[in-house]
């Protein structure tokens, strides 16, 4: 086809179609569905010069439509992609029009083009601006149209551009240029080009002033806002309502409520009465810091000052009271929303039924679902997401697929988040082939899993002792340029130290630590633990130095890996020592800790020793205090030794503790009893295991 059409040009040569004749036939009708059948012989492919001239001439022509016209008829038709002259050319005739939609969707068209870069674009329309002698709003148009296509950096070159030419855009389009930039924070540029507007002598205006104070706000420079002010002052542009709520809303996202409330202060003293937006930034700002005492009693003080509440307040007192878990306070603040004929929408949902999702609470999370679908809202994917992890929280994974299909019945879009929560509760309830099929369903439907899916499949297998499926997946995961983090290497090298694989725990840190990720408490505990379980104790306490050279504080679980380690290396007395040193550091040992050492000196036959931290355990609280665990260890010691007298006394001391003796407990003192020949008091053990619902073992 192309060939074709290639020797049909060489052959043809195409020959300019006279412009007069489209300008007669447009100045008659200026209809463009009616151009062709006007002129048959109007080709397709219209050549630049023709476009050119025919607009020229049109704007010279007595019908004010037939420029218009010629430009639906040039957009409508099959034409190749036009010149830049040639859309800069019916912008400007657009424009001068005053079809300044249709100047946007061309100037958008403009932009789109491939291979043309912003100076080309503005020369474009230079150079045919005087000769179309054409309005200073198409460079302001340009500005806009590359803000609401979010093309903010070609938005600011385009203006630098039209700055070195000589050409000033207004300040309403410095002002949307730079609501722009704020808003997406790109902050630093904002300034940039604020200064280039004031050193071009534009004349600002109050939407300037407030854009400003946003943007010091969002950066918390504060201390200049006061010089900033005051410099517009100056200027004759003076601080309204806008600038009070931008100035009490900034100052309340830093969490700075009390210098928030001295504004308001201000603004009232300026003469300026607060309203809503006023008051719902200082709601959020209180409820924010978990405040909502002084949320409620502000919200008051506002209708008291004649501000009526919206559906943002009671939004935002909605999302205060459910972070903070305050259920009743929020189901009181919805009906009393209700009450008031406000009318609830996603939002207010979403918070009630997040909040009793998260708890677990299906039944009251359902009520609210229905009640919302009752109102003709239509649930998005967070409310669906919410409800599908409410019942993966309470492992009822069958409701959650359930809620997953009604989601995609209604049109939801099953995005990475549900896909991840869904396979965090198929993880959690070890059902890793279900897992596994819905990893592949999300691949299937073009969902790329991201960090939490890896690492949650991850810790599922690890969990479930399938690690090498783990180690494919992470591979997988390095493959895919999603970059593991230090919970990710934590997952592997805690399962392979649980196997017992040091090696390959050991390589999977070395990798690590070369990817620059650093590890941290958890990371060195696990390896110390492995070191210590198989008795390395040495290699451990060369981690236990380095991670003091990072400055990472040992936690008691690291502490009491030491412990076990000397212990394992039948060295009781010097974890003793190493307990003395623990305490030291303001680490308390735990129960953890004292059961270790008592395990530790009962292994080495140093039951006095044991014997003696059973009673410091006691004496230490109620944090400490003996448990099942204490009392067996002592006991099985005793037995052992063949010292039944003592383990009886240590029995009787365990119950007169209230501590409940478990069947280990009772099959220990039988088998002591058989061994020391006294059956009768075998026996009768035995029947007060049975009257204790504990089945024993009959091999006595």
């Amino acid at each position: 086809m192309a060939s074709t059409l290639a020797r049909t040009a060489i052959k043809h040569p195409q020959r300019p179609f006279p412009p007069k004749t489209l300008t007669l036939s447009l100045a008659q009708n200026p209809n463009p569905n009616l151009l062709s059948s006007s002129v048959p012989d109007v080709p397709a492919d219209l050549t630049p010069e023709t476009i050119l001239s025919t607009l020229r001439q049109c704007l010279h022509s007595p019908n004010p439509l037939s420029a218009q016209s010629f430009i639906h008829f040039l957009l409508r038709s099959a034409h190749p992609k036009l010149s830049p002259p040639s859309l800069a050319a019916m912008i400007h005739v657009s424009v001068l029009n005053r079809r300044s939609s249709d100047a946007q969707s061309l100037i958008l068209r403009l932009v789109r083009r491939r291979g043309i870069s912003r100076p080309e674009i503005v020369d474009a329309l230079l150079s045919s601006y005087h000769e179309f002698k054409s309005n200073p709003l198409v460079f302001d148009l340009l500005i806009r149209t590359y803000v609401q296509a979010r093309k903010l950096r070609e938005a600011s070159e385009a203006f630098r551009i039209l700055k070195k030419k000589g050409f000033l855009v207004s300040i309403n389009a410095c002002n949307s240029l730079l609501s722009g930039l704020v808003r997406t924070d790109w902050v630093q540029m904002a300034m940039e080009i604020y200064w280039e507007v004031v050193q071009m002598g534009i004349e600002l205006n109050v939407f300037t002033l407030n854009i400003m104070v946003n943007c010091f706000g969002k950066e918390g420079r504060f201390q200049e806002i006061d010089g900033f002010l005051s410099e517009m002052e100056k200027r004759g542009i003076f601080a309204d309502l806008v600038t009070y709520n931008t100035l009490i809303d900034s100052w309340c996202r830093w969490g700075h409520l009390e210098e928030a409330m001295e504004v308001l202060d201000l603004m009232v003293e300026k003469g300026l009465k607060p309203d809503v937006v006023t008051s719902n930034a200082l709601l959020n700002g209180f409820c924010r810091k978990g405040r909502i005492d002084r949320a409620k009693e502000l919200l008051g003080e506002m209708e008291s000052a004649g501000v009526a509440p919206n559906a943002s307040t009671f939004n935002i007192l909605l999302m205060g009271l459910c972070k903070n878990g305050n259920s009743d306070e929020a189901v009181s603040v919805y009906y009393e929303m209700l009450s008031r004929g406000i009318a609830p929408d996603l939002l207010s949902f979403s918070s009630l039924i997040g909040l009793f999702a998260r708890r677990g609470d299906m039944n009251t999370a359902l009520v609210y679902f229905r009640d919302m679908k009752g109102r003709g809202l239509v649930p998005d994917n967070v409310i669906y997401t919410m409800l599908i992890g409410g019942f993966c929280r309470i492992s009822l994974i069958s409701e959650a697929l359930k809620m997953r299909d009604e989601m995609v019945d209604n049109g939801c879009m099953v995005d990475v988040v549900t896909y991840n929560t869904l396979l965090n509760g198929l993880c959690k309830e070890r059902r890793l082939v279900e897992a596994n099929d819905l990893f592949t369903e999300m691949s299937e439907r073009g969902v790329a899993p991201d960090f939490c899916t890896f690492t949650t499949l991850i810790h599922g297998y690890c969990k479930d002792g399938g690690v090498d499926k783990a180690l494919n997946l992470f591979e997988m995961m390095l493959e895919r340029n999603v970059k593991p983090d230090v919970i990710t290497y934590n997952t592997l090298i805690d399962a392979f130290s649980k196997e017992g694989d040091v090696e390959k725990a050991t390589e999977m840190w070395n990798d690590m630590i070369r990817r620059g990720i650093k590890p941290n408490h958890i990371t060195y505990g696990v390896l110390i633990d492995s070191h210590c379980s198989t008795g390395q104790v040495a290699m451990a306490f060369r981690l236990w130095d380095e991670m003091k050279e990072r400055r990472i504080s040992p936690t008691v679980v690291i502490y009491n890996s030491i412990v076990k380690g000397y212990c394992r290396s039948g060295n009781a007395s010097k974890a003793e020592e190493f307990m003395l040193k623990m305490i030291e550091d303001r680490i308390f040992p735990d129960r953890i800790t004292y059961n270790t050492l008592v395990q530790g000196f009962i292994k080495e036959e140093k039951m006095q020793e044991a014997f003696a931290l059973v009673n410091k355990m006691d004496k230490e609280g109620v944090a400490v205090a003996p448990d099942v665990v204490t009392y067996n260890l002592l006991i099985s010691g005793f037995c052992r030794e063949g010292k039944m007298q003592e383990a009886d006394w240590a029995f009787r001391r365990m119950v007169n503790s209230r501590v409940h003796p478990d069947r280990a407990t009772y099959m220990t003192l039988i088998n002591g009893y058989v061994e020391a020949d006294n059956l009768k008091e075998a026996f009768r053990l035995h029947d007060e295991m049975l009257q204790r619902g504990f089945v024993p073992d009959d091999k006595f």
